[in-house]
């Protein structure tokens, strides 16, 4: 459950920031853009963010300011860039499927390994050698454990790599602007611009903090994709529907923001003893909140062990989290 939301120290991103008058809200399959502007001989021209939602402009005239038209010129959607942007989508999704196939195998041969460790010997006509039969059932399981935890690793890093393509692609997805022409009396009239746009602005991280007491302390953060220059900047873990309602949060200098910490049961705790880190072990969301998939750094007594991939986990339901090769 959560123990306390954490509300980080509001950072200003700078006096000119703020009189610019841009504000930012940064979900997580979206985000919002808030601007305050000043027209210029009764017109106002703001380009759009790219990726703007259908729908979702809105130009409020400030007190004493009447609107007179709103024009809006769309951006040249980049056909190859849009067409490649599905394509690795539909890659990344197949990775995610093979994920979780792979820890169906994991399971799978974790349970045959437990179970010819703990057969006893008996020796039959037909098996006169019982402790070689178990030995060679025990490690054929630890070896197929083996090439699950090494596709699995490779799989991770191929979804980063699909990931940055992703990025890539979006960013020149465009060809051009969209924009906002609008006109307005008196001439130094004045309007607020709210819009909504598709781009992903953060990415999910966690910190495990494990102490060896059978639970685990996870921080639920963002870390910010790209610079923001211009905006104050929030950040949500909500959806663009649940914008209403969902809690924000401010970002700190360092690009990120912390939402939530928890703590959560752990079980079947199993810990490598070489030279390599190793961490395996069942966590259960006892929470109410769903927590999305991301990237996650894991630490013991204090002690960073590394990194792995965290694939996210509904409220109430336990999966296996494993980092590096046994």
């Amino acid at each position: 459950m959560p123990i306390k939301l954490i509300f980080p120290l509001l950072i200003l991103l700078s006096a000119v920031a703020a009189s610019a008058g841009g504000n930012m809200t940064c979900y997580i399959d979206g985000t919002i853009v808030v601007r305050d502007e000043a027209a210029i001989k009764g017109m106002v021209e703001v380009p759009l963010a790219a990726g703007l939602l259908d729908g979702t402009l809105k130009v409020v005239p400030a007190a004493g300011t009447t609107l007179l038209n709103v024009e809006i010129s769309s951006a040249r959607l980049d056909n190859r860039s849009r067409k490649e942007i599905e394509t690795l989508t539909e890659q990344r999704q197949r990775m995610e499927d093979r994920l979780r196939a792979l820890a169906i195998r994991e399971e799978i041969f974790k349970s045959a390994a437990k179970s010819q460790s703990g057969k006893a010997p008996r020796k039959t006509k037909s098996n006169p050698d019982p402790m070689q039969a178990i030995r060679q059932g025990t490690d054929f399981a630890i070896a197929q454990l083996e090439s699950v935890y090494t596709t699995r690793r490779k799989t991770d890093q191929e979804i980063n790599r699909i990931d940055a393509r992703i990025a890539a692609a979006r960013k020149s997805a465009h060809s051009g602007e969209s924009s906002a022409r609008i006109s307005v009396t008196p001439a130094r009239g004045r309007v607020t611009i709210r819009y909504a746009t598709s781009e992903r602005a953060w990415l999910p991280f966690y910190d495990m903090h494990l102490a060896g007491d059978g639970f685990a302390r996870l921080q639920f953060s963002a870390r910010i994709m790209r610079n923001f220059d211009g905006y104050l900047l929030r950040i949500s873990p909500g959806s663009l529907a649940e914008n209403a309602t969902a809690a924000t949060f401010p970002v700190s200098g360092g690009g990120s923001a912390i939402f939530a910490s928890y703590r959560f049961p752990l079980s079947e705790e199993n810990y490598g003893t070489g030279i390599y880190n190793y961490f395996s072990a069942r966590i259960t969301n006892s929470g109410k909140q769903h927590l999305p998939a991301g990237e996650a750094g894991l630490y013991k007594s204090g002690a960073y062990l590394g990194k792995f991939r965290f694939e996210g986990l509904s409220s109430g339901r336990s999966r296996v989290i494993s980092m590096g090769d046994r």
